[in-house]
């Protein structure tokens, strides 16, 4: 029975419980997480390190009117279930329901919408700026973890914070650390002679100023002074970076110790200038199959709470797993292949190529743009480097593509997963955009299999390339085309007629092809006879089948992608660089806004881009 959970209508209700009583509420949420994530899927394991954390946070400062800015986001469910949306959060990442992460439309306790990493600390120094420029009092609190500060936006901002001495908290959620007791006391011990001694040393080390400056070689013996205070420093003090920085460091503490945390916030608290607390977790916590295996309950399906086992999925392999078995022919065949990935080796597929070619596969933590440019130097060092990032995370590296790669014309592979709709995740994580964002790129061939067979052709073709190139596949499972054959390379710019007809062609982008197939047979039951064509290339386009087909009638093109700049704006632009103007074209792909989140099936129907869709287009075309 959640005896506390069940009374929380704000952060407020927080303030009126004992510590003990904070305990109980801990534990009642983090089996509520459990519950819920076990049903809907979600991300479990970063969530439930953090219940501890959040409760103390909202316990100290007094949201919305204070800030609290989360990296990621992907460790906010408590947050949400402290500020209101308790009644919510059985549909959390569902259509209508909340979003997985902070969204400034859904809640005045989201200051800050967040799904990319390493943003929280700019966020928080952008907020603690605009109130000094108000002349308010509020506290602004940034909350990290430590894979998000391997990117080089999250050292960006702390060095900008350091140097303006502003008034803010960064705690850092570091959860890839064991806690020792006997360590984290000490630790603990030095934190709170830091945060309650040193002002008094500070006066003391001005005092002895004054004195020494009346004395002769005063100044030689404050240098010394001074020289010695910081070399102790370093031997005892586990924060020095961050000291050199301009913040004062405080931990590491034991983030699941509520009190202690408590605690160590209201000293934080006190403190004037920028403030670091070091904060460490365990993910997964309180739920033994996530804290034993926290990378599989990162983001989980739905699962069996036993055991935590999820419904083994049928069918033929997700797109990131036939990528990552290609990769680890063409790594046997080719010593130059090497893979590159920004903290998504698993995700992206690479896992298994990790431990066949360890000393082949990179990982570069959350840093996109440094992953794009050492690629890129690795391509111009005689390697053919494959960049494996998530379409969404693409976009963080678009001045090191355009810049360090395509106009060198570096021989990189961008391998583009997620691309498209991805479902549950919602804007942050749809990668609508890479099509448009690329396509204006000179050097760059672009090519989006149709399935599990073309991208592996594809791969093998781009490896064959002299000049950059971009694949872009979905978060799906494949169609079940056929993988043993051997791999081939594909007529670059060249596309494939999967269906015949006279009564108006569907040019496809990518997966697409499989709905517009289904969208054929359903106009041919009308009477309808469309043909389909699999672009296979989105550039260069294959102009002369293109100008063909706009020559015997009407032309629907589709794509997962946004309308703007995408493959279909790029044959509106092929037709009218030649002229052709009596041909009527339909583009179906997504609207000019942000999609929200929901099942990829569902969105598809909503967005018009599934078969009823796609037939649709080609009933209007012929009007």
């Amino acid at each position: 029975m959640a005896k506390h959970l069940e009374k929380i209508g704000g952060p407020g209700d927080l303030k009126r419980l004992t510590r003990e009583e904070l305990v109980e509420l801990a534990a009642e949420v983090r089996e509520h997480i459990v519950q819920t994530v076990s049903c809907t899927g979600g991300h479990l394991a970063p969530n439930l390190g953090t219940v501890e954390l959040t409760i103390a946070l909202h316990r100290v400062y007094d949201s919305p009117r204070d800030k609290l800015i989360w990296d990621v986001g992907h460790q906010s469910y408590t947050h949400k279930l402290m500020t209101g949306r308790r009644q919510q959060f059985p549909k959390i990442r569902q259509a209508g329901g909340p979003s997985g992460f902070p969204l400034r439309s859904e809640s005045e306790h989201d200051p800050w919408g967040a799904g990319h990493g390493s943003t929280s600390i700019s966020a928080a120094l952008g907020f603690a700026t605009a109130r000094d420029l108000r002349g308010t009092h509020e506290h602004v609190v940034a909350v990290i973890g430590d894979g998000a500060l391997t990117g080089g936006m999250a050292f960006e901002a702390l060095n900008q914070a350091g140097q303006q001495n502003v008034d803010m908290l960064v705690v850092l959620n570091d959860n890839e650390m064991s806690i020792s007791p006997n360590v984290g006391a000490m630790a603990a011990y030095l934190s709170r002679m830091r945060a309650g001694v040193e002002p008094t040393v500070r006066r003391a080390r001005r005092d002895m100023q004054r004195l020494l400056q009346r004395m002769p070689g005063g100044d030689t013996m404050m240098m010394a002074m001074d020289r010695l205070r910081e070399g102790m420093k370093y031997l005892v003090i586990p924060g020095m970076l961050f000291e050199q920085l301009g913040f004062t460091y405080l931990g590491p503490i034991d983030g699941h110790d509520i009190g202690q945390t408590i605690d160590m916030l209201e000293q934080a608290k006190k403190l004037k200038g920028p403030v670091l607390l070091h904060v460490l977790t365990t993910k997964g916590k309180g739920y033994d199959p996530a804290e034993c295996d926290p990378q599989t309950f990162h983001g989980t399906r739905p699962f069996d709470i036993a055991d935590g086992t999820s419904e083994p999925r049928n069918g033929p392999p997700g797109y990131s797993q036939v990528f990552g078995d290609a990769m680890c022919e063409l790594a046997e065949k080719d010593r130059r292949v090497v893979a590159v990935s920004a903290a998504m080796i698993v995700g992206t597929g690479l896992g298994k190529f990790k431990q066949r070619f360890p000393d082949r596969c990179f990982d570069v933590g959350m840093a996109e743009e440094h992953a794009v440019t050492y690629a890129g130097a690795l391509a111009a060092g005689g390697f053919r480097p494959v960049v494996a990032i998530y379409s969404t995370f693409l976009q963080r590296s678009y001045d090191q593509i355009l810049h360090d790669v395509c106009l060198q014309k570096l021989p990189v592979v961008f391998a583009l997963d997620r691309a498209g709709l991805v479902g549950d995740d919602g804007p942050t994580h749809h990668g609508v955009f890479d099509l448009s964002f690329l396509r204006n790129i000179p050097n760059l061939t672009i090519m989006a299999p149709s399935d599990e067979r073309e991208l592996r052709d594809m791969l093998q073709t781009a490896l064959k390339l002299d000049g950059p190139s971009a694949i872009r596949y979905p978060r799906a499972q494949g169609i079940g085309a056929d993988t043993a054959a051997e791999m081939q390379v594909l007529p670059v710019g060249r596309a494939k007629v999967a269906r015949e007809g006279k009564d108006a062609t569907i040019l496809c982008a990518g997966t697409m092809l499989a709905e517009a197939l289904k969208a054929a047979d359903k106009l041919a039951e009308e009477g309808l006879q469309a043909a389909v064509v699999d672009a296979r290339f989105v550039k260069p386009l294959d102009e002369q089948l293109i100008l063909e087909r706009a020559a015997q009638g009407p032309i629907v093109t589709v794509e997962e992608n946004v309308l703007a700049g995408g493959f279909g704006a790029g044959v509106l632009e092929l037709l009218q660089e030649r002229g052709v103007c009596n041909c009527k074209i339909e583009r179906i792909g997504l609207p000019d806004r942000f999609i929200s989140h929901g099942n990829r099936d569902l969105l598809w129907r909503e967005l018009g881009i599934d078969a009823d869709g796609i037939a649709a287009a080609v009933r209007r075309s012929r009007e």
